[in-house]
């Protein structure tokens, strides 16, 4: 009896590796389940490097004008500079084993699944520790002897009324137009958790009011902007005592348990990136089963303090 020929569904043109487009597949849903999850990313300063484990951000202060008198000689007005400097943090690295004999014996595709959560974890880990380097902005003094630090607005009804969080958002944006963060000229962002962002979705007086929000609709349940504020929610906020979780660096342990939201300019936290996402899939004999993970290597920092403003309860 002559041998079957397979058809090798993992093989690029019937040769070669006949794990290839297995693995194609796995490194794209990764992927896009990373990117299409990670929501301050592209809110957020962001810097890649080839090699090294830090990178430097510079600050600017703004100039100075004065009356001149005729005659007098123009010797130039000193503009402050600072530099902020971010780390990487140690890899982050999300995995999972896939043992040959479960695989066999399961009835349905287990590693889609599987690639979408692994880039899903990676993607809010990222996004809180990006939050949290936001809310340590607010909480951050000044850069310059003359300058404004960042701030906190305390609304003790932001987590329970529509109209006060609403109100505390124009705040934010006008307490950073007052210390001269250009907010007219950048957009300014505010990210909040689902609950808080269903609370002003259901406010349909003056949240969804389209003198206020043009695109605002209360029967789909859908807004975009406060005051000229993007409003943007996610289950990655990290608004919890992480004061004392040692599964994070220690810069990054925050009390936000009272935080109700972030509103911020894009200069308010940065991300360093030495190793952007990267897959791999390793099948082990040893252990008959194959190891799958994604990882990335990052840091994440506070850059100028005054573009950053939290809104506590307390």
């Amino acid at each position: 009896m002559a041998n079957a020929t397979p058809s090798r569904l993992g093989q690029v043109q019937a040769s070669g590796d006949v794990r290839a487009l297995f693995e194609k597949v796995f490194v794209g849903e990764v992927l896009t389940a990373f990117e299409t999850n990670v929501i301050l990313k592209p809110l957020t300063e962001h810097k890649s490097i080839s090699s090294g484990k830090s990178a430097a951000f510079p600050a600017i202060y703004k100039g100075s004008a004065a009356y001149h008198t005729p005659g007098a000689e123009l010797t130039g007005t000193a503009i402050q500079h600072n530099e902020i400097t971010i780390s990487i943090d140690d890899q982050l690295i999300a995995d999972t084993f896939i043992a040959n004999i479960d695989e066999a014996m399961n009835h349905y595709d287990v590693r889609a699944p599987y690639s979408t959560e692994l880039g899903l974890a990676l993607a809010l880990f990222y996004d809180k520790n990006v939050a949290r380097n936001i809310a340590r902005a607010a909480r951050g003094s000044a850069l310059f002897a003359a300058d404004t630090g960042g701030s906190q607005i305390t609304d003790a009804d932001s987590d329970s009324s529509a109209t006060s969080l609403a109100g505390s958002i124009w705040t934010g944006k006008q307490t950073m137009e007052e210390a001269d963060v250009p907010v007219e000229a950048v957009p300014v962002q505010c990210v909040l958790k689902p609950a808080q962002w269903y609370l002003l979705a259901q406010e349909s007086t003056l949240v969804l009011n389209r003198d206020v929000d043009g695109d605002g609709s209360y029967s789909k349940g859908s807004f975009s902007m406060i005051g000229g504020v993007n409003v943007s929610r996610s289950n990655a906020m990290p608004f919890a005592d992480a004061s004392s979780d040692t599964t994070i660096p220690a810069d990054y342990r925050l009390n936000m348990a009272n935080t109700t939201a972030l509103i911020f300019v894009s200069r308010a936290a940065a991300t360093v990136q030495l190793i952007g996402m990267a897959t791999e899939e390793i099948y082990d004999g040893r252990r008959q089963g194959t190891l799958m993970l994604g990882k990335i290597a990052v840091g994440h920092g506070p850059l100028i303090n005054k573009a950053a403003v939290e809104v506590i309860t307390s």
